[in-house]
């Protein structure tokens, strides 16, 4: 039985909804607006989030970027089952992270499908990423989770790829995912100089994991930067390396000079004691990270959390 959360300000279609997919079995919770569902879901993650788009005071596209920016919760799969079903609307949806739109009116069989859809592709990807290979989604919840229940400090280092979609367009998938195994390689590498206790995940495209001891975690993330240098120099060239850019298309089809694609990282010091949640801590990574992005490519911002 999968826990699926509604949002939608209208009362009849949420009770609607919540009596078509607990006939299918599924466990449902609501919420009356966008608010509403991001405070359910720090209580409790669902395996799969349905929101109406235009909702009073926070719409389905903010709690569909807000869900997706929170590197713990962006794999919950996002159904947007709205009544605007024009073509601009399902882009908005789809720039937002949603996985999948579905507008109203619609045919119950075909929202059972969709919704059965989803669940299983995200309970197939949740334990491995198949690009690295490393562990992700419940693995690293998991993780964590073990770490609290300790009751002693440790620390959180989340690394993401600064300048990689620039680098994704020019060279194409097969060279960028060669790098994202090269920067799983590189974390594992300098998470294993650290000590045999540290934990290495994946969450997912260019997003990093690396569960540690306080003292040890922002050598890590140096030593896993260095080592990614190394594999974006592999992938372009010394010649590349040694200017820190390399040419490219821009999107109106302009040739220009882009940055090397680099590794800023969010360390999080996590007191037990002061534990609220799992989506907590990735809120607070997220903002951390936007602000390890702002200082520069390649910054290391600590934050306790």
């Amino acid at each position: 039985m999968s826990y699926i959360l509604f949002a939608d300000d209208n009362e009849d279609m949420r009770l609607v909804v919540r009596d078509l997919l607990e006939s299918s079995g599924h466990e449902v919770a609501l919420a009356p607006d966008g608010r509403g569902a991001l405070a359910s879901l720090q209580a409790r993650e669902p395996d799969l989030l349905i929101l109406d788009l235009a909702m009073p005071g926070m719409s389905g596209l903010e709690v569909c970027r807000a869900v997706k920016a929170n590197p713990f919760t962006a794999r919950v799969p996002v159904l947007m089952l709205t009544g605007q079903g024009n073509i601009d609307s399902k882009i908005q949806g789809f720039d937002a992270g949603a996985d999948d739109y579905l507008p109203k009116p619609f045919d119950p069989r075909e929202l059972r499908a969709r919704v059965g859809a989803l669940v299983r592709l995200v309970r197939r990807e949740a334990d491995r990423n198949p690009t690295s290979g490393l562990p992700g989604g419940r693995a690293i919840e998991d993780e964590i989770a073990r770490r609290v229940e300790k009751r002693a400090p440790f620390a959180v280092c989340y690394l993401d790829l600064d300048n990689f979609k620039p680098f994704a367009d020019t060279f194409g998938f097969a060279v960028a995912d060669e790098v994202i195994r090269g920067m799983g390689t590189a974390v594992r590498d300098a998470a294993s100089l650290g000590g045999t206790g540290n934990f290495v995940g994946h969450i997912g495209g260019d997003d990093f994991i690396v569960v540690a001891t306080v003292h040890n975690a922002e050598a890590i993330s140096r030593d896993a930067a260095v080592r990614f240098r190394q594999v974006i120099g592999h992938a372009l060239g010394a010649d590349a390396l040694a200017r820190g850019t390399y040419s490219g298309l821009d999107r109106d089809g302009k040739m220009k000079e882009f940055p090397l694609a680099s590794v800023s990282t969010a360390v999080l010091t996590v007191d037990p004691a002061r534990w609220e949640s799992i989506a907590h801590l990735g809120t607070v990574a997220a903002e951390t990270k936007r602000r390890a992005k702002q200082q520069g490519s390649g910054t290391i911002v600590v934050e306790a959390v």
